[in-house]
């Protein structure tokens, strides 16, 4: 145990600061402090000694130099048991700081506003992690706390054991001091890299805040947590979940999948859902209303949308929670719900209802990370898109202007399909879907047989790829997925192009009567 006896609070954010200072100040703690820390407890009534005090310098260079001295970290770093620290504190007048509570300038907060260069660069804090750092090394002795929803844990620490903490409490906390260090000297090296536009830096850091101790991982002997980036971009990591039980660590990322998918159809379009299931759509569509919407993507696959994940372009109407309320559903995510929609799903207890301040930008730029074994593979997340103006017809039949609607639908949706992927679509709505297969013509048999199955359940003499369009996420290496898709119906086709073999592939679409266009883009969704 190390009673707390001197304490240095220097804080960016003051949450917490006064009622933090008085409860140590009622046990007895002297108070040593900066700047507006040291301004806001003496308006609060406090007993305060300046830092200076201890140095016996000012603060100076309008405080980049108040806490990087000696009379600072040898309080920090002396070791009470080591005779010959004990010494040179005792020489030198260096008094022993048992608690130290920092948080840092806002850097996160001021990138995030757009500054300019030279206020982000005002913005890095110096002194404070330099004493983060030397406080969370000492923690034998010293206590460390970074985070002000730690103050109500130290306090009552104290409470515990009469005025001092056990030697456990402080590895937590200097492992919490670390970790904060560290997420902020990450922030400042991202930005950097964007700042001076190196997309490739020597070396690159990735933190997070946790968010959330899931149960279980993908599965139930995998342990898994969930964190945050600080980004404050629209989708599951900064919905409000409303109601339901805790999201699991598949539901996060069927709900990310679903999400990002619905993001790519704008409100002022019309109405637009996405049906997720283990990170695949199994059915999208337009609708004049959100009912008609869900409805239309529910009918793509009936089979697969039990359990999914459905995410809306628009707020949560009653009418479609009523529809959606029919079959069990995982999650539902929208940028908002209308209260009686709420209501309805409140009889749905274990149903989880999250809601976002908007949808995302599909075109904004950012980052994608996988591990691998002994290193992660870092890109520049998939925002490509493409317009009508972007299509280049190559056959001697040119498409319809339903048909290009069409094919840009399924485009959008086929960027969302992990690869190989093939999508049908016909009217607005995905009528097929074949993900993940080792062979495109594979892709394209699996989806057209799924819109057969899904024909005999509702009821249609044929099934929906009759008179449809198919998006291809690659090129079409041979014509063989090519004429299997028009074999299940297909009058127009959009792909990459590419191939060496292009103009094979296109000899056999006009052979078959088909229309085909090229985006000149990719979509590999591995």
């Amino acid at each position: 145990m190390t009673p707390i006896r001197r304490a240095l609070l220097s804080v960016s954010d003051k949450t917490g600061l006064i009622d933090l200072a008085k409860s140590l100040a009622t046990r007895g703690v002297e108070l040593v402090s900066t700047g507006g820390s040291a301004a806001a407890m003496r308006d609060a009534g406090l007993d305060v000694r300046d830092v200076s005090d201890l140095t016996g310098f000012p603060e100076m260079m309008d405080g980049r130099v108040k806490t990087l001295h000696t009379a600072v970290h040898g309080g920090l770093l002396a070791l009470r048991d080591d005779a010959m620290h004990r010494a040179a504190m005792e020489t030198h007048g260096i008094l022993e700081i048992d608690l130290l509570v920092v948080n840092l300038y806002p850097f996160e907060a001021t990138i995030a506003q757009d500054a300019d260069y030279a206020t982000c660069i005002e913005n890095i804090d110096i002194g404070g992690p330099a004493m983060i750092r030397a406080a969370a090394k000492n923690h034998g002795f010293v206590t460390t706390v970074v985070d002000v929803e730690d103050y109500t844990a130290l306090l009552d620490e104290l409470d515990t054991h009469g005025g001092a903490t056990s030697y456990a409490f402080r590895q937590k906390m200097a492992l919490t001091a670390y970790a904060r260090t560290g997420a902020y000297d990450a922030a400042v090296s991202a930005w950097m890299a964007d700042a001076l536009e190196e997309p490739a830096p020597r070396r690159r850091v990735f933190a997070g805040t946790r968010a959330q101790t899931l149960r279980y991982g993908e599965n139930p002997h995998q342990a898994a947590t969930f964190y945050t980036d600080g980004s404050d971009r629209p989708g599951v990591a900064t919905a409000e979940q409303l109601q339901g039980k805790e999201l699991s660590y598949n539901n996060i990322n069927d709900t990310d999948a679903a999400f990002e998918l619905v993001s790519e159809f704008l409100p002022q379009d019309g109405p637009a859902c996405a049906i997720i299931k283990h990170a695949n759509p199994c059915g999208v569509a337009r609708g004049e209303t959100l009912k008609e919407a869900y409805g239309r993507a529910f009918d793509c696959d009936r089979t697969s949308a039990f359990g999914g994940i459905i995410a809306l372009n628009m707020t949560l109407d009653a009418e479609t929670a009523e529809a959606i309320s029919e079959i069990f559903t995982e999650v539902v995510i929208a940028p908002g719900a209308h209260q009686d929609a709420r209501d309805i799903f409140a009889k749905k207890k274990n149903l989880r209802l999250l809601v976002t301040p908007g949808l995302a930008n599909p075109g904004a730029a950012a980052l994608s990370v996988r591990q691998v074994t002994g290193g992660y593979l870092v890109q520049d997340k998939d925002n490509g898109q493409i317009t009508m103006d972007d299509l280049k017809v190559v056959t001697d039949k040119a498409p319809t202007e339903a048909q290009m609607e069409d094919m840009l639908f399924a485009w959008k949706v086929a960027k969302h399909v992990k690869s190989n992927a093939i999508v049908y679509v016909k009217d607005g709505a995905t009528v097929g879907v074949g993900a993940g297969q080792m062979s495109r013509v594979d892709s394209t048999r699996i989806a057209a047989r799924k819109a057969q199955d899904m024909a005999e359940v509702l009821g249609l003499p044929t099934p929906l790829t009759q008179g449809s369009v198919v998006a291809s996420d690659a090129f079409f290496p041979f014509s063989d997925g090519l004429l299997t898709a028009a074999e299940a119906g297909a009058t127009a086709v959009i792909q990459p192009g590419g191939s060496m073999r292009d103009d094979e592939v296109i000899e056999a679409a006009n052979k078959a009567g088909l229309a085909m266009v090229f985006t000149g883009m990719r979509h590999f969704r591995h």
